[in-house]
């Protein structure tokens, strides 16, 4: 569905371009925030005015400090639910998260780890149908995240370079955090128990992590043991790709430093 006509747009673009800022924008022609910064993102593009296009903004390349724990929690939402891509029309790539509507703490949490790891990068929310892509564009989005290749992850190899890993090795549970946020969640179970002939339920807390590629649930499984934190694997269909945290005092660290979605 088209929910902007071009009409729109270009009025927008007109605003912009005349001083006005995004949000007057946003709320004069009743567009969302978020599409207001990517079509000025676009229009910028398509003329060579994006921001910071002559400054050094990539660690690999430039030695350009990098916000470590934004970056292994950006690299975790990417492992899940990241692509790198480039179209025709754009002279760079964009990396896009897609996040669920149901979350919009974490869309939140997003685009604030993108904005600290491309501080010279203008970065938008592109509403999709029950969930948004928060995006940015740079032509070094492969120096940072060298995983990217042709087809799907979990049919391809998916293993940390050496400055990766010492990166999620200092920030392990922001790499956590962002693997939940991204392909786990927290939720309640319950099972019965027999006390004095009386049968009584029980809930308790469980965290689960869902991920088709072995090497990236190898990943989780080795930064949780590097924090003590105790798993297993749980065979659906006659397949192992979920991991489960039910142990008290795990779920205790994992309710420290990760919790529910939001």
């Amino acid at each position: 569905m088209n929910f902007h006509g071009v009409e729109v747009r270009q009025r927008a673009l007109s605003l912009l371009r005349s001083g006005a800022k995004g949000a007057e924008v946003a709320r004069q022609l009743n567009v969302p925030r978020g599409t207001v910064s990517y079509w000025l993102h676009m229009d910028r593009s398509k003329r060579g005015e994006c921001p910071g296009g002559d400054k050094p903004q990539c660690h690999r390349c430039d030695r350009v400090p990098l916000d470590a724990s934004a970056y292994s929690y950006l690299l975790a939402l990417y492992l899940g639910d990241g692509h790198i891509s480039q179209y025709a029309e754009h002279r760079v790539p964009n990396l896009m998260i897609t996040l669920d509507d149901s979350w919009p703490g974490i869309q939140s949490e997003a685009e604030a780890a993108i904005r600290r790891v491309f501080p010279d990068n203008a970065t938008c929310r592109v509403r999709k149908t029950g969930c948004h892509n928060i995006k940015v564009y740079s032509k070094h989005l492969p120096c940072l995240f060298p995983q990217h290749g042709p087809g799907r992850k979990h049919e391809r190899r998916i293993v940390l370079e050496l400055w990766q890993q010492e990166i999620v090795d200092a920030h392990p549970w922001d790499f956590i955090r962002g693997l939940i946020h991204s392909d786990g969640c927290r939720n309640m179970n319950w099972t019965t128990r027999t006390v004095g002939g009386e049968q009584k339920r029980y809930e308790y807390a469980r965290y689960w992590f869902t991920n088709v590629s072995d090497d990236i649930r190898q990943l989780y499984t080795d930064t949780l043991d590097k924090l003590g934190v105790e798993w297993k694997h749980c065979t659906r269909g006659g397949k192992a790709y979920n991991i489960s945290v039910a142990r008290r005092a795990s779920v205790a660290l994992m309710d420290a430093h990760v919790g529910p979605k939001y």
